[in-house]
């Protein structure tokens, strides 16, 4: 009779932890096609997943045009010619910068070369040698060694370490060839967190950030890394970061929805918290990000970064249509977090997704309600 009663208390015991163990971050499962809460995210327009394109978290032609013609013809010409012609002082150039980066080493990964075969990423290395006074070409440099670093070897390492001083002397050389750019600060951000800088030469570096472009959006993400618990500050430190960033922020600044990012950083691995979603820190965060998104200026490029984050936090709050309205800007792309966490970005998005859209319809939304 003890046993009956130690396996029933078992069972109700995984019968309770259950619903938790599945609120891990990152961790909601899709409805099964067929299943009475499925739908259908083609009504709504809404790209197929294998379509969905994971290099970047929104569109931006002119750089999928260029990508597309310096992977095809191995030739760095018109990439260094985008960079160029790309303001320093704005969003738009860190993001291509981390987009040429990012394709170079993807290509390494790809065809990382051998007796018969030239290694992927050629263009960047021919870039180097042919133009080593060009500024673009040596901040996309130092930002692929950021990447390999992180992609190849260990934080802790001596291998790691060795990746990252010669991204941190890269980054030395780039803000060199151009001194009003804060772009090689910024990359020297992730060298500052892989390298454990202590705090007061991280904050030198960050008045260097903030002398050339005080309210850089990326600047301030990357930053906001090094300051949480699990690298170098705490959750204290990073929310501090966060809202006194948020606090200055100019009209029109990305900077409001700081705060929700710090949240997502230090989300718990295991949501033990019924109704943490719907927090007042959680909600304060998320009004935050939502007025950020509604003011932001025109085309600017953070923008589906919280974009992105709010469609995580939106379906974790069974705020439907409000998670219905921000991916009807930005389907199609998922670059960004929280799905560039996972090994399948597109399929982690797609799941979240379909269940914004079940969750519409079960409450009586429908494609001619949605407004676009």
């Amino acid at each position: 009779m003890e046993i009956l009663w130690v396996l029933m208390a078992l069972v109700m015991l995984g019968v309770v932890l259950l619903p938790f163990m599945r609120r891990r971050r990152g961790a909601i499962e899709q409805v099964p096609p067929g299943h009475p809460d499925a739908a259908d995210p083609a009504h709504y327009g809404f790209a197929p997943e294998e379509e969905l394109d994971v290099r970047m978290p929104g569109p931006d032609q002119d750089l999928l045009d260029v990508l597309d013609l310096v992977q095809r013809t191995q030739d760095y010409r018109a990439a260094a010619q985008l960079l160029a012609g790309t303001e320093s002082e704005g969003e738009l150039r860190w993001q291509r910068v981390q987009a040429f980066a990012g394709a170079a080493a993807l290509e390494l990964q790809q065809r990382p070369g051998g007796v018969h075969e030239t290694p992927g990423g050629q263009w960047l290395r021919v870039w180097r040698a042919e133009a080593p006074k060009d500024a673009g070409g040596a901040a996309v440099h130092a930002e692929f060694l950021v990447q390999q670093a992180w992609r190849t070897s260990t934080p802790g390492t001596d291998e790691f370490r060795i990746i990252m001083e010669e991204a941190r002397e890269t980054c030395g050389q780039a803000a060199l060839l151009a001194p009003g750019d804060p772009v090689p600060y910024i990359v020297e951000l992730a060298v500052a967190r892989g390298l454990g800088y202590a705090q007061p030469e991280f904050e030198q570096l960050w008045l260097k950030i903030v002398d050339r472009s005080p309210a850089h959006m990326g600047a301030h993400l990357a930053a906001l890394h090094y300051w949480c618990e699990k690298w170098h500050g705490s959750r204290e430190l990073a929310t501090a970061f966060a809202e006194a960033a948020a606090g200055r922020a100019p009209r029109g600044s990305l900077l409001a929805a700081l705060p929700l990012f710090a949240v997502f950083e230090h989300l718990p691995e295991v949501n033990l918290v019924r109704g943490f979603y719907q927090s007042e820190v959680v909600t304060k965060a998320v009004h935050g990000a939502l007025f950020a998104v509604e003011a932001a200026r025109p085309g600017d490029p953070m923008t589906a970064h919280a974009r992105h984050l709010l469609i995580f936090f939106l379906v974790r709050s069974e705020r439907w249509a409000e998670a219905m309205s921000q991916l009807i800007h930005v389907d199609g792309h998922v670059g960004a977090l929280p799905w560039t966490l996972s090994a399948d970005p597109a399929a982690e998005f797609a799941v979240y997704r379909a269940l914004a859209v079940a969750g519409y319809e079960a409450n009586g939304g429908s494609p001619a309600t949605l407004p676009h």
